[in-house]
């Protein structure tokens, strides 16, 4: 009995090299579903001790977990009180009912920013009595470097107009987003669109058909948006869709440039004012002055925001804002220094997480980031790095906030409909990780016992979907829930 106990001494002594079998309800699970056991990461901690560990030291693709990394690093190198600003400047003077000289928006990776907050900036202008604005409509999204990531960019998959796929640019106002509510009868379809745009009209070609309005998507075909000689802009909906149905969906489908510029337009002129002059792109010059602003919700709400429903456009806007703003507690946040000739705003966002992970004494070996949010083909992380990072959690100063943001097991978030019936339901709090060939899980668990468990692991096969890999996960978390076993208890693997 003590030489078996000297030997489990000797192996938690050196957590590196312990690896555990997979228990018996996991493995029956992986079988039945026909994934391999090298198709699974695992590791799961308590307190320092390595409870599980299964490949955990192989890089895999984390899917949506990846916010995870995101969103911590994010609150420990930004702060709880952490906010994007939008500004609206000019270099002109006021004179009268006139503004003499350009209007600029300058964009400050400003999350909440919507056509809400766009029309109090403008009302603000006209409370200081401007009518008419003679000059330029600026559009400055140079916070971050390329200023527009989306341009050229190929489409992750087959539905680049829908919002988990947006990606994002320092001045991005209602995530770039038009809301068409379409309604049929059994012989017409009725269109509209949010926000109004000026001179951005809806139309379609679409035929009505007998089917279930519940399966609408079904007949749905990428939408375009098609750009007159007058400069008019149609945006037409391809497709079928059912009789008698009512479906609201919101699509990306314009050109940002033309989205800002002519929501403001259209706000200003509903406001009673004029605008002369074109929308274009540039700098805010350093005289310009402040007309009024606009700032987000603080982080901890943000993140929340993040992982509980799995936000990729707020992950990748946070990742970006790592490598171009730094916490400012006074005003709310305020730009890094200039990025070095060449430097791009990725490169020191992913400088910002590795200098992080080492500082946490983790080793950054085959990890890859590329946007934050995991809605990558080429991000990897291994279940270690992983797991000592969410460790790391438990003691930050903020780990309340990062705990809070992850979704509760069967109640809410990305885990609502999991786990019900099992004792981490209510308990755990975990962010979940989808495509098509992943499927992961990464948070924390309470054992039986009330011991809160890190909890790591992750699916990557071609047969990860149609609720495989799922299956095998859910497993692993009841397993985990339902054990109050000591450590000792840890069976090596051979």
């Amino acid at each position: 009995m003590l030489r078996r106990l000297a030997l489990v001494a000797a192996l938690f002594a050196a957590p590196a090299f312990v690896h555990a079998q997979l228990p018996e309800p996991v493995a029956q699970v992986l079988a039945r579903n026909g994934l391999p056991q090298d198709a699974l990461g695992v590791l799961v901690l308590k307190g320092d001790a390595v409870v599980l560990s299964h490949q955990a030291g192989l890089p895999m693709q984390p899917a949506s977990t990846m916010k995870l990394v995101t969103t911590l690093v994010g609150l420990e190198r930004l702060g709880p009180v952490f906010r994007g600003r939008t500004e609206l400047r000019t270099t002109g003077e006021i004179e009268g009912e006139v503004l003499r000289g350009n209007l600029i928006l300058k964009g400050g990776a400003d999350t909440d920013l919507s056509g809400e907050a766009i029309e109090t900036m403008l009302r603000a202008l006209r409370y200081q009595g401007v009518r008419r604005i003679e000059g330029d409509l600026v559009l400055d999204r140079q916070l971050f470097q390329p200023a527009r990531q989306d341009l050229g960019a190929p489409p992750f998959d087959e539905s680049p107009e829908a919002y988990y796929n947006v990606i994002p640019d320092a001045l991005l106002v209602n995530k770039n987003m038009v809301q068409v509510d379409m309604r049929s009868t059994a012989r017409r379809l009725q269109l509209r669109m949010q926000p109004e745009l000026e001179r951005v009209s809806i139309g379609s070609d679409m035929t009505l058909v007998d089917a279930d309005c519940a399966k609408w998507e079904d007949g749905w075909k990428l939408p375009e948006a098609v750009r007159g000689k007058d400069g008019r802009i149609r945006i037409v909906l391809h497709g079928t869709f059912p009789r008698n149905c009512n479906r609201s969906y919101s699509i990306n489908v314009l050109d940002r440039d033309d989205y800002v510029g002519r929501l403001v337009r259209q706000t200003w002129t509903a406001l009673g004012g004029r605008m002369s002059g074109k929308t274009v792109e540039g700098v805010t010059p350093p005289e310009s002055a402040l007309l009024a602003e606009h700032s987000s919700r603080m982080l901890p709400e943000l993140v929340r925001d993040i992982n509980k429903p799995s936000d990729n456009a707020l992950a990748r806007t946070l990742f970006l804002s790592l490598g171009s703003l730094q916490a400012d507690p006074a005003s709310g946040s305020t730009a890094l220094p200039p990025p070095l000739e060449g430097e791009t705003t990725f490169v020191r966002a992913d400088a910002a997480v590795r200098e992080w992970m080492r500082s946490q004494r983790i080793d950054d070996t085959g990890f890859v980031i590329e946007n934050g949010s995991g809605l990558s083909r080429i991000e990897r992380i291994s279940p270690n790095q992983m797991g000592y990072l969410l460790q790391a959690g438990l003691r930050s100063p903020w780990a309340p906030e990062f705990q809070a943001s992850m979704p509760i097991v069967a109640m809410d978030g990305t885990m609502r409909r999991r786990l019900h019936g099992s004792p981490a339901a209510g308990r755990a709090r975990l962010k979940t990780g989808t495509l098509r060939n992943v499927t992961a899980l990464a948070g924390y668990v309470p054992d039986a016992n009330g011991t809160l468990c890190v909890f790591v692991a992750m699916v990557n096969s071609e047969q990860a979907g149609n609720g495989k890999g799922r299956a095998v996960l859910d497993a692993l978390v009841d397993w985990v829930a339902r054990s109050g076993a000591p450590a000792q208890e840890v069976q090596a693997a051979p």
